[in-house]
């Protein structure tokens, strides 16, 4: 899969493709099926199929306050993607100067001069351009006078509900696990580099690989039962904390795990974490030797949930 990172690192080679065009935040069933739909299409045209994305995002480009907290980074993103035969990622910066693109523009300098987009896919609800003066109406419209096909994304739903990342969010932030999977199509992952931390949980007994997030905000908070990808022996379970860790006046939002009987040197590995169970929310605790006893309890908890025996 090839990354094209900014509209001026086009070339006339990457002309001629099948497309979409969306954050794509958490690659989620709705998605899945839409990449099938593409790959479908660029094998019948003969064409590579491209998603075009953006960094930043524009909700967060655009908020006056606290944007949603994204599902995935962006490398997050790039690793789902290249599970569902993705040619091609364009990553647009949504800067000034492209959210005053006028709607015309828009089409001519990024579907037709710099893709040459041959079939296009777009939700209904899709809007681009200045002020966001174009519709999927008007995208059509320009297709049909550009000689490019534009198609909507259908709904999908599972369970009756309809698969979107506000939903992912929703299910995520009310610690509901089993949903956010379903959605997803699998279990909600972050990924990240462990860096050096302040060994405090080594001198409490429990021992933490830890990464930053990297986010403005985080979908998920609180301690969970997770697995560990990405190391020698994987997965590794273990018992996960995401937050500011108010016990000992953090400020900087972490995700600390302890993993269940390892012990290896794994400081700088990339490492993917599946949340799979929330425990509890985070708490702060009037010492560290009630903090120890929570970690304590919430190991225990995990285990129990990895073993079959909890509930």
């Amino acid at each position: 899969m090839e990354l094209i990172r900014g509209l001026h690192n086009l070339r006339s080679r990457h002309r001629g493709c099948v497309a979409t065009i969306g954050n794509c935040d958490g690659v989620h069933l709705g998605h899945q099926a839409v990449l099938g739909q593409l790959a479908e299409q660029a094998d019948e045209l003969g064409v590579p199929s491209v998603v075009v994305t953006f960094e930043p995002q524009p909700q967060e480009f655009f908020a006056l306050g606290a944007p949603p907290p994204r599902l995935t980074r962006l490398r997050e993103k790039l690793q789902a993607l290249r599970r569902y035969a993705v040619d091609r990622v364009l990553c647009v910066r949504f800067d000034a100067r492209f959210a005053a693109m006028s709607a015309d523009n828009f089409v001519r300098e990024v579907l037709l001069d710099g893709l040459g987009v041959e079939y296009l896919v777009v939700g209904d609800d899709f809007r681009y351009g200045h002020h966001r003066e174009g519709d999927f109406a008007a995208l059509q419209t320009a297709g049909e006078r550009s000689g490019f096909r534009v198609v909507n994304m259908h709904t999908f739903s599972v369970d009756g509900v309809r698969v979107s990342s506000t939903a992912i969010r929703d299910a995520l932030a009310r610690g509901d696990l089993g949903s956010a999977e379903k959605l997803l199509g699998r279990p909600y992952r972050m990924s990240g580099r462990i860096v050096h931390g302040d060994r405090r949980g080594r001198q409490l007994g429990f021992p933490t690989a830890n990464i930053h997030l990297h986010r403005r905000a985080s979908p998920v908070s609180g301690v969970f039962a997770v697995k560990v990808f990405g190391l020698d022996r994987e997965p590794v379970t273990g018992v996960a904390n995401v937050g500011t860790r108010p016990t000992v006046n953090g400020t900087r939002s972490l995700l600390e795990i302890h993993l269940f009987d390892f012990n290896d040197d794994i400081y700088g590995r990339y490492v993917q974490v599946d949340f799979l169970s929330k425990q509890r929310d985070e708490m702060r605790f009037d010492s560290l030797d009630k903090l120890r006893q929570a970690i304590a309890a919430d190991a225990a908890e995990a285990r129990r949930y990895f073993s079959g025996t909890l509930g």
